[in-house]
């Protein structure tokens, strides 16, 4: 699965760089807003909620095919999400820039670009599109290209999240020094979903790490015990794309009642 997943990243690079200069999207970063550091926000007390807005994925097919982008972010910020994360990629996920556009528009909330990061030119689309953060993929990319991509990131003001999903991808992560790891409980070869992944995995994280866990997390339950041992922050998508009252939902996630809403509100 993951191999047709980047071929079609890199078709899409080609496509819209035809469309689209990378010297274009530079210039355009003078106007890119307001500063909103993303790894900041996974660190508050408790435990973070990273809510995603995707209308399809491979695994769970047509999510919200329909749904509009500022609705749900504001109704995740409302509930009181830490950050958002917006998939971009159109192929699989029928996301695209402007979804990460409107998003930016519609919220104060820091904002992860999440795709499958093959290019530099990405970075140039992430950055100008408003993303504050970027996904890096470890299992997507070699270890130079990663390094590249990440220092890239940095270069440009985004933050990275650095996704693993088993013991030598984060070997691989721990090896670039990133500051926040992300443990995908999907495996991307067969799309299978295993919590305890990220319960293997955690004790292997030196101390200071951000920790985010990713896929297969919906109630709150899970979310303190993932607490428990150490996760900073938790990733949250087909739970809430598929919520009749996402906000309310949210809210159930992070714990925030009516009485604490306002600290949470733009």
């Amino acid at each position: 699965m993951i191999e047709q997943l980047i071929a079609a990243a890199r078709e899409g690079v080609e496509d819209r760089r035809a469309q689209t200069s990378q010297a274009e999207l530079e210039s355009s970063l003078h106007s890119r807003g307001d500063d909103r550091p993303f790894n900041e926000a996974l660190v508050r007390p408790g435990l973070s909620v990273i809510a995603e807005f995707k209308r399809r994925s491979p695994s769970a097919g047509e999510i919200s095919a329909a749904a509009s982008v500022a609705d749900r972010v504001g109704a995740y910020e409302r509930g009181g999400a830490a950050a958002l994360s917006v998939l971009t990629d159109e192929t699989h996920f029928g996301g695209s820039l402007d979804d990460l556009r409107a998003a930016r528009a519609a919220s104060s909330l820091p904002i992860l670009r999440k795709d499958f990061i093959v290019d530099a030119y990405q970075l140039f689309e992430a950055a100008a599109g408003g993303a504050d953060a970027v996904l890096l993929i470890v299992a997507a990319l070699g270890d130079e290209a990663l390094r590249e991509m990440y220092e890239g990131a940095r270069g440009l003001d985004l933050d990275c999240l650095v996704e693993v999903h088993d013991g030598e991808e984060l070997e691989r992560a721990l090896r670039l020094d990133a500051d926040v790891i992300g443990i995908n409980n999907r495996n991307l070869d067969d799309g299978t979903v295993d919590v305890a992944t990220t319960y293997e995995l955690m004790p292997d994280v030196p101390a200071g790490k951000t920790v985010v866990a990713e896929s297969g997390i919906s109630t709150r339950a899970e979310l303190e015990e993932l607490e428990r041992v150490g996760v900073d922050a938790v990733l949250i998508g087909s739970a809430l794309m598929s919520s009749a009252d996402p906000e309310a939902l949210t809210r159930e996630l992070t714990g925030v009642d009516e009485s604490t809403r306002e600290h949470h509100l733009p």
